[in-house]
């Protein structure tokens, strides 16, 4: 389904010649130290033919066979984990990026499913290499896409079902889900999910464990597939409801934390999808050496509803009244436009001490993957941010070592820079280290590098899902 390209020679390994002959030959003159006229003449002339030689082969392009030669080995993996990737009818999947600029009722999404979802790129974006594409703005809703891409060239991945402990469903429900919210019709809305779940119901591997060894992928929230006949109808589907999918594992960047009993929070996508490792500890050390003139800020807009309201009202209020604070507002035409430029976001977190994360349409938001990344401590008011969500990534009970908690009702959410003051600055390094070490498994490595050298979210993931699938059927 996707092509598997190599990774590029890393700029940090460049290759050395290692010619048999030319060992050979440097060895035999090297022994000829007294030479006669005529064989030192013999020397300068051969000389010049391997440094002529040497030139010529150093200034014409290798070919893709002869750089393959020298990549790494690709990972093994270590038999605790063999997932097996369903080749799903087109309708399923691919077939939807074809009406990519129908995926979205917000906006036209085919420039951000290219490059297998990861989005346009960024070029050299902190100065990092650019021999290989790390940076690229990558859609907050388009996991789905980016995981299927990973698994499908992933090392723990088998061919034979009859091998296999994990079962991957490559369905792209976020992306079909968002080109449906306007969609009256209840049955047609959910017309594609019904159809999934009695595809699987036929398949050989469903029936040995009634599809509890099987999971799913979803870029959006649980509640954009969990509509229920007493609640208002904001276009979600049904496809978390049905009997069969519940059997199912379900990764998704935001699950419902009371019913969501076989969901499981994965990281939204941020714009860092390195392809080895030395690219991501470059970045680590950026970071980890960045000047951080802000004592906090906030990188949002103001919200409709009540409580939604209440939470950012006050956060906009201190933050641009406090000259420690550094605010990017979202909303309006230009607030809009800088808030999805991932440079400008980036600019502004790895700029300070800690960014402030209010709840927005739903509990969750992107802006914690990117403070994260940018080693900027979250500060969180609200238990379902994070800490009910992402178990297997930001453990709730080790909390207070890479975050702040402020209840969204109580007082300290009333004095956010006065709290935030009083924070040792010990303490503070200490808590932006943890964070830093936190950006490997909360990152989505590039799909098409499959021996990156550490583990990311998708290994994460799936390490996690066996272990909850053998939970399941032993």
């Amino acid at each position: 389904m996707f092509s598997r390209k190599p990774a590029p020679v890393s700029v940090d390994r460049p290759w050395t010649f290692k010619s048999d002959s030319f060992r050979k030959f440097r060895e035999h003159h090297q022994s000829s130290l007294i030479l006669t006229p005529n064989s030192r003449y013999t020397l300068l002339l051969s000389l010049f033919l391997a440094s002529w030689f040497l030139l010529l082969f150093w200034s014409t392009p290798p070919s893709a066979s002869a750089t393959r030669k020298f990549l790494p080995p690709k990972a093994q993996c270590d038999g605790t984990v063999s997932v097996y990737v369903y080749n799903l009818p087109p309708r399923f999947n691919l077939r939807l990026l074809t009406h990519c600029q129908n995926l979205n009722i917000y906006t036209n999404m085919c420039p951000h499913v290219a490059n297998h979802g990861l989005g346009q790129p960024i070029p050299n974006y902190m100065s990092l290499s650019s021999a290989t594409a790390t940076w690229y703005a990558t859609h907050q809703f388009i996991a789905e896409m980016i995981i299927h891409a990973r698994v499908e060239n992933h090392p723990c991945r088998t061919w034979d079902p009859a091998k296999a402990d994990l079962f991957y469903v490559p369905f792209y429900g976020g992306l079909h889900a968002s080109s449906m919210f306007r969609v009256a019709n209840h049955t047609l809305r959910d017309e594609l999910a019904v159809d999934l779940v009695r595809y699987l119901q036929d398949q050989p591997p469903w029936q040995k464990h009634n599809g509890k060894d099987h999971f799913l992928a979803l870029g959006r929230t649980a509640w954009d597939f969990m509509r229920t006949e007493d609640a208002p109808d904001f276009g979600a589907n049904i496809l978390l409801n049905l009997p069969p999918v519940q059997n199912m594992s379900v990764l998704t960047v935001e699950r419902q934390p009371w019913k969501g009993s076989n969901q499981y929070g994965i990281p939204y996508p941020s714009y860092f999808h390195p392809m080895t490792v030395s690219e991501l500890e470059r970045w680590q050390r950026t970071v980890t050496e960045s000047e951080r003139p802000y004592l906090f800020s906030f990188v949002g807009g103001p919200r409709k509803g009540l409580e939604k309201a209440a939470i950012r009202g006050e956060i906009l209020r201190q933050c641009d009244e406090s000259t420690r604070c550094k605010l990017l507002k979202c909303g309006g035409d230009a607030g809009g436009v800088r808030c999805h430029e991932p440079s400008v976001v980036l600019d502004v977190m790895t700029k300070s001490e800690f960014c402030l994360q209010a709840p927005g349409d739903s509990f969750t938001r992107r802006s914690t993957f990117d403070s994260v990344l940018a080693g900027c401590i979250p500060v969180f008011f609200s238990q379902h941010t994070a800490y009910s969500q992402y178990a297997w990534y930001m453990r709730a009970e080790e909390k207070e070592a890479y975050s702040v908690f402020m209840d969204e009702k109580g007082e300290e959410s009333k004095m956010i820079e006065e709290e935030l003051m009083k924070i040792p600055s010990e303490e503070v390094k200490r808590m932006r280290e943890n964070v830093i070490k936190m950006i490997p498994r909360l990152t989505y490595a590039h799909p098409n590098a499959s021996n990156v050298g550490f583990k990311d979210a998708v290994d994460i993931a799936l390490a996690q899902l066996s272990r909850v699938v053998q939970a399941k059927i032993n």
